[in-house]
């Protein structure tokens, strides 16, 4: 039996540079993983299946059509695997969870079989999160978000971080067709947090017209004292940064009193 941990996708920063010819848009993002997600188990098999459960498991519509099946499809790995998905993320959240489920589809095969050569390549034909979720480790993705240079200096792994989404999905083409398409400018080099702090997201303005609750959760949070809190990808995930666990829990524990019916995942970046 294997067993993975999808860890949540969040986008410290991320820059719209300009809309490309062929529909997809120029991106300079910077990627970190939650050491907390979507959890995957797998066995040999006669051939591949997939079974989910889990508190967003009712959300995915057709699991025979999922992208981990797809994963599967996409890499050798023997006969078959069941694998057992526990769908813990929130989905079209901006947390990259069916991308953080490939991701460790292809961590499991390759703890197994080992990764073609090409894998990147086939990564990014699932989407463009993918092949920044297999490394699942803070890195920099350029192009559509699939071209990755990994953060020499990772000043904040451990840093504990709170993510809310107020159980509102968000898809993502909408939310890109939204955006204004002014150029604010290339994001900055330097360390993990030097990046993070220094950068934006230019998706939040579209994202928050189109659910403005977004805004709530994003108040919510720099109410509890973090230095810094964003929303995450396309949204409506946000997250918000902490210097201890003692100012996380305390964060955690208002938001809750406050906003019961939210969803919230505490943990600390990889």
């Amino acid at each position: 039996m294997l067993s993975e941990t999808a860890y949540a996708k969040i986008n410290l920063a991320l820059h719209v540079r300009k809309r490309r010819e062929d529909g997809y848009h120029e991106l300079e993002t910077l990627f970190a993983f939650v050491d907390h997600g979507d959890r995957l188990s797998a066995a040999p098999a006669n051939a591949d299946s997939l079974t989910t459960q889990g508190e967003f498991a009712g959300k995915i519509d057709d699991p025979l059509d999922n992208i981990v099946g797809k994963a599967l499809a996409a890499l050798p790995h023997g006969a078959g695997w069941a694998v057992t998905l526990e769908k813990c993320l929130p989905v079209a959240a901006g947390l990259g969870g069916g991308s953080a489920d490939a991701g460790a589809v292809f961590r499991m095969v390759e703890a197994v079989h080992g990764l073609p050569d090409d894998w990147h390549v086939r990564a990014a034909k699932l989407g463009a999160d993918v092949p920044a979720c297999v490394l699942s480790r803070p890195c920099v993705g350029t192009g559509t978000g699939t071209e990755l240079a990994e953060v020499v200096e990772n000043d904040l792994a451990g840093c504990p971080v709170l993510l809310v989404n107020p159980r509102a999905p968000v898809p993502t083409g909408p939310v890109f067709k939204a955006w204004d398409q002014i150029d604010r400018g290339p994001m900055p080099a330097g360390s993990l947090r030097e990046i993070a702090l220094q950068g934006r997201n230019d998706l939040e303005i579209p994202a928050v017209a189109i659910c403005p609750v977004i805004a709530d959760v994003l108040a919510a949070l720099r109410e509890t004292g973090p230095f810094l809190a964003r929303m995450s990808g396309s949204g409506a995930t946000c997250f918000a940064l902490y210097d201890s666990m003692a100012e996380l829990q305390a964060a955690a524990d208002k938001i809750t009193n406050a906003h019961p019916g939210w969803w919230q995942m505490a943990g600390k970046l990889r």
